[in-house]
């Protein structure tokens, strides 16, 4: 993935000013991991306010998740603890806020909410797996102009924007299908690269 998205540089002046604090990627990691938990439950306490809070709570979570790879970067701590550190929680925060959002959502869906929640987050789980364990793809960014790059991560930024917007149902049910079926593609490529 690019160090060098449009959130990377939104945290980049953030990083500089903590960098000389003795403030480690770790720490920050932790941060991510604490907020997107925090995010999660939010979610899963429905109604309108609760998720809302959670929406901004979880891009909070997302700046941090980028803030951490970007402070290793400018402070030489770069390691492979820290590496896998990071992916774990990417992985736990993001896992957690669809499973949040399911939970959410029961008063609307039913036992259904709960349930695309889990799927969803299932899928997101295994994709993480599969790009970051088992290395079957490179995640790539996409540059629309010079400069400005965005990434398969930072999608989840439009998460907050869908229960902002009161569109979570239609949003949890697409990841329940989506990302179930991505993770799917991506092992059946895998599983054909391997035997080629």
């Amino acid at each position: 993935m690019s160090a060098n998205t449009v959130i990377h540089r939104i945290v980049r002046p953030a990083v500089r000013v903590i960098a000389p604090t003795g403030v480690t990627p770790n720490h920050v990691t932790t941060l991510r991991l604490v907020t997107g938990t925090a995010a999660a439950v939010a979610f899963a306490m429905g109604g309108v306010l609760w998720p809302a809070i959670g929406g901004g709570i979880f891009v909070l979570s997302m700046l941090l998740d980028r803030a951490d790879g970007e402070l290793a970067r400018q402070t030489g701590q770069s390691s492979p603890g820290g590496y896998w550190y990071d992916i774990i929680s990417d992985c736990a925060s993001n896992v957690m806020a669809m499973i949040g959002i399911g939970i959410g959502l029961h008063d609307v869906l039913g036992v259904w909410g709960p349930v695309l929640g889990i799927v969803a987050g299932a899928g997101i789980g295994a994709l993480f797996w599969q790009l970051f364990g088992l290395s079957l793809a490179q995640p790539r960014g996409w540059e629309f102009s010079p400069g400005l790059i965005l990434d398969p991560d930072d999608a989840l930024i439009l998460v907050p924007i869908f229960v902002w917007t009161g569109t979570a149902v239609p949003m949890i049910i697409v990841a329940a299908v989506v990302t179930p079926l991505a993770a799917l593609w991506l092992g059946l490529q895998g599983w054909r690269a391997k035997r080629a």
